[in-house]
């Protein structure tokens, strides 16, 4: 590896350790909440069960006035859902149904179907034990115990676990400002007239759903032609108005990309070169801005692919710990392998691949950095160690697009 060159963990170290959570915090009402950063940790403000409920439909009774299967007891009230019964009286029984508080007095719960009706008094067939079919208070969350933590994404069952403990505002980060721009004088957009040596910019598209599905504020500049002096200028425009700066394209050696000598003039370049496949060219450096601090910039590769497993594999955690989010990194699973893998050269490769029908891993048979529809056809990436061979049958590291894109 040329010494110039950066492994993948440290390069993804270095950017990690250069990303600093926004200070921003704003408070919504639970209910607008929803995929936002939370803030500040939060705490139950009651007890859930905040009573002893019972768990089933049936018949609340005192244990020790079932001595028999067959034992008859009258039926002195019922209790609902969202109503309060009254003390169960010795030697009596209450009809209850799921929710319903169990009435003081009372030890267990006998299931509707073990219970037989008389008239005003139900025929109880089932010995029960103290505790039966009774959720206790505060079995699931004791109040003042935490529920969830600080840097979590908000999600719909987070949202719903607040509301169950009556918290009707969270406290969030604000949302991260990312502005972005592509690259190329052979750029054009769907809809334009496909000139002779032109593209359609696809990473545009693709860039922009991978940053709003993360929960950030987009600010789109569109397609910058192969300037130094346009490149510079929309730096300094990006600089002015985002917590973050994105590109593709231009981060490579040849005579028309401009992207890392314009980042050099208007801040500083961090790291460039990555031992990643695909991927190699990819840029981190920061934009001095107009308040006289600077802007973190990062510019992946312009081949579709190498862009979007870039983002993945680097941006991503980026972009995560800066929105506040404590844990960055997906979460792999081991499989194994329906492919043989030879490696090309000594770089971290990260293979689209997808599971089959019988759990095991399989590639995609073009691996291109330019073949979009690998993306596509494939649910995940597997990650090859620099210099791994994998025989058919050897465990891999799989990580799911469900672990990469949120």
């Amino acid at each position: 590896m040329n010494p110039k060159t950066l492994s993948f963990e440290d390069a993804l170290s270095r950017l990690l350790a250069a990303a600093v959570p926004v200070a921003g915090i704003e408070k919504l009402p639970t209910l607008e909440a929803g995929g936002r950063v939370l803030a500040t940790t939060q705490r139950s403000l009651i007890d859930v069960p905040p009573h002893d409920n019972s768990a089933m439909d049936g018949y609340a009774v005192r244990v020790a006035d079932v001595t028999a299967q067959g034992c008859a007891l009258p039926v002195t009230q019922r209790i609902a859902a969202g109503s309060v019964g009254t003390s169960l009286v010795a030697g009596t029984a209450a009809r209850i149904f799921t929710g319903a508080p169990v009435p003081a007095g009372a030890d267990a719960v006998v299931i509707q179907e073990s219970c037989a009706t008389e008239g005003d008094r139900v025929v109880i067939n089932e010995i029960p034990d103290a505790g039966d079919n009774i959720r206790r208070r505060g079995e699931d969350v004791a109040v003042g115990s935490e529920i969830l933590p600080a840097g979590i994404r908000l999600t719909p069952q987070a949202l719903g676990l607040a509301a169950s403990v009556g918290i009707a505002e969270l406290e969030v980060f604000r949302r991260l400002r990312v502005a972005i721009f592509s690259t190329g004088d052979e750029l054009i957009m769907p809809g334009d007239p496909q000139r002779p040596g032109a593209i359609y910019n696809s990473n545009r598209f693709m860039l922009r759903g991978l940053i709003q599905g993360l929960g950030c504020e987009l600010l789109d500049l569109g397609i910058v032609s192969d300037e130094l002096a346009q490149t510079r200028e929309t730096l300094r425009r990006a600089a002015a108005g985002a917590d973050l700066i994105v590109t593709t394209g231009g981060v490579s050696v040849g005579e028309e990309d401009h992207v890392k000598a314009a980042v050099q003039a208007e801040g500083e370049l961090n790291l460039w070169k990555i031992a990643i496949k695909p991927g190699r060219p990819l840029a981190f450096g920061h934009i001095t801005n107009s308040s006289g601090g600077t802007t973190p910039f990062i510019g992946l590769p312009g081949n579709p692919v190498a862009s979007f497993i870039t983002f993945l594999v680097l941006a991503r955690p980026f972009l995560l710990k800066r929105q506040g989010v404590l844990a960055q990194n997906a979460r792999g699973i081991m499989l194994a392998a329906d492919f043989e893998w030879k490696p090309a050269d000594a770089r971290r490769e990260f293979v689209r691949a997808r599971i089959g029908d019988d759990s095991r891993v399989q590639l995609y048979p073009h691996q291109g950095s330019g073949v979009l529809t690998s993306t596509i056809w494939a649910d995940g990436l597997v990650d090859l160690a620099p210099d791994k061979t994998v025989a058919r049958g050897d465990d891999v590291r799989y990580l799911p697009f469900s672990e990469l894109l949120n």
